[in-house]
């Protein structure tokens, strides 16, 4: 759980990210205490997703500052050591682990190839780490020497979830990550990353176009839209009494019971 205490695990000012003359992420503000959650919603091309990116290392951003935990992301020129570090301290889960996990490769070499780059770990102890990893996740020995290709969806999410703790990162960034499971696997791997980060501490960002999902692994929102932030606060109080119309629309179009499907909540009210 989030401690107060502590520094933030990641704090961000200022983020902007241009493409030619398209503006993605424009002066985006953001805190991840350690060890919290907060989620970053928003539909498709709302920039929560090159936000992402541009914390995880995987995109350069085009002004902002990216700190993790008081030590901000090393530049370009900076060498391979500097960014291996980061890398380590930020680990990426996908919407597709399947396309993220090497499909020439087993489970359990997957796992074993991360801790090889990160730490010292090699021979029995290693092995012992990736059995231990595998374990956390809810997969056993048949699934550490399968291929991914074997697997279910929700295994390979399972995997994709052992290799990005096998380096006891800061931050945990999840990409839609439960969105292309059904639900009663969702509701396995929600569960799954209470009790992780329960037993880590590790704290995540939580990239979701569904309000729905947020309540039950997030503390914190913050809403995105046209790559600027619409609004933030406590998961409860956002989904309780949203304050921006966008917030409210995203809430409406989440699925309960007597929800129909053709009904659409605008900033201007219901349409059909």
């Amino acid at each position: 759980m989030a401690d107060p205490t502590a520094p933030p695990a990641l704090d961000v000012s200022g983020l902007r990210k241009e493409f030619g003359g398209f503006t993605a992420v424009d002066g985006v503000d953001l805190t991840l205490a350690a060890g919290g959650s907060l989620a970053v919603v928003g539909e498709s091309g709302s920039g929560k997703t090159t936000t992402a990116r541009l914390i995880a290392g995987l995109e350069r951003p085009t002004a902002g500052t990216i700190r993790l935990g008081g030590h901000s992301r090393p530049a370009r020129r900076v060498r391979g050591g500097a960014r291996l570090r980061w890398a380590k301290e930020v680990q990426m889960v996908f919407q597709d682990p399947y396309s993220s996990l090497d499909g020439r490769q087993r489970i359990g070499d997957c796992v074993a190839e991360a801790l090889a780059l990160h730490t010292a770990l090699r021979g029995p102890a290693l092995r012992e780490r990736v059995a231990a990893l595998l374990d956390q996740v809810g997969l056993d020995e048949r699934q550490a020497v399968a291929l991914p290709r074997a697997l279910s969806g929700g295994q390979r999410q399972r995997a994709a979830l052992a290799r990005a703790l096998a380096v006891r990162p800061r931050v945990l960034v999840l990409d839609e990550a439960v969105a292309a499971l059904d639900v009663s696997v969702q509701a396995q791997i929600i569960t799954l990353l209470a009790r992780i980060r329960e037993r880590t501490g590790v704290a995540y960002l939580f990239i979701t176009h569904d309000l729905g999902v947020v309540r039950h692994v997030c503390d914190d929102v913050l809403v995105m839209r046209h790559g600027v932030v619409v609004e933030r606060g406590p998961a409860e109080a956002v989904l309780r009494a949203p304050r921006h119309p966008y917030t409210r629309e995203l809430l409406d179009s989440v699925p309960r019971h007597g929800w129909k499907p053709t009904r659409r909540t605008t900033p201007n009210g219901p349409s059909r």
